[in-house]
């Protein structure tokens, strides 16, 4: 697993750990922009990529978890590297795990503005609530997971102004979600059927048609190796046999 880490100069740096010697880490879960806007794997090992859009998100992600006594944190844009097919494939197989095991998971919400706190304070609902209730991460299909394997899940918004997490945040979540409170709390997945694990997922999308299935893997507990190319309706048929198996 591969870890950013900022030195005492300011710089970023991308190391290797084995999955049984990890530091703890805080993670990143946030919805994509343009290719061309994220900084990846590459940028960050060429020490590139400051110009991108996408490099505000990884100095938050950076700042917060140094504000949280963490030293190291991931972000799926820049620490996998997808030209190896073998490790873009184990990443796959194992984000599920790596969410489970963060320290702290940071939600990024572009779309969200917040006001000030003493602007929150005077009115009766924040008014962030429905853009909140709105936001394009409720309708992705890798979020899902990043929602419900994380220990503690905080969410910001396009500012970094913190909004709560997915304990205070709870009733807005079963609401968009249907997802019930109990998983939200903490409840194990496994407790729940498979038809109701499957509708959480309803009304979310994935950019490419297989990754419908291979982000729903965590979810049913079950490993699947992934293959671009065979199509949403194959992928899903080996999803439901390793889920019967």
């Amino acid at each position: 697993m591969h870890l950013l880490q900022y030195g005492e100069n300011g710089d970023l740096t991308i190391t290797s750990f084995n999955d049984n010697e990890l530091p703890p880490y805080a993670i990143l879960s946030h919805t994509w922009g343009a290719d061309k806007e994220e900084v990846t794997f590459a940028d960050i090992v060429n020490s590139v990529g400051k110009a991108k859009p996408g490099y505000k998100k990884i100095r938050l992600c950076g700042e917060q978890a140094r504000q949280d006594g963490l030293e190291y944190f991931w972000i799926d844009t820049c620490c996998i590297n997808k030209a190896n097919k073998a490790e873009h494939s184990l990443a796959i197989r194992s984000m599920f795990l790596w969410y489970r095991n963060a320290a702290r998971c940071y939600v990024y919400l572009l779309d969200v503005c917040a006001l000030s706190l003493t602007d929150e304070r005077e009115a009766c609902a924040p008014l962030w609530d429905s853009a909140f209730r709105e936001c394009l991460w409720f309708t992705r299909g890798w979020t899902l997971q990043e929602l419900l394997a994380p220990r503690v899940v905080e969410f910001f918004s396009s500012e970094w102004r913190r909004l709560g997490d997915r304990m205070s945040l709870r009733s807005q979540i079963h609401e968009v979600t249907t997802i019930p409170y109990q998983v939200l709390e903490g409840a194990s997945l496994s407790e729940y059927s498979v038809d109701e694990r499957f509708r959480w997922r309803q009304q979310r999308h994935t950019k490419l048609v297989e990754d419908a299935a291979y982000s729903l893997s965590g979810i049913f507990d079950v490993d699947i190796a992934p293959i671009y190319g065979e199509g949403t309706e194959q992928a899903f048929r080996r999803l439901h046999d390793k889920i019967r198996k």
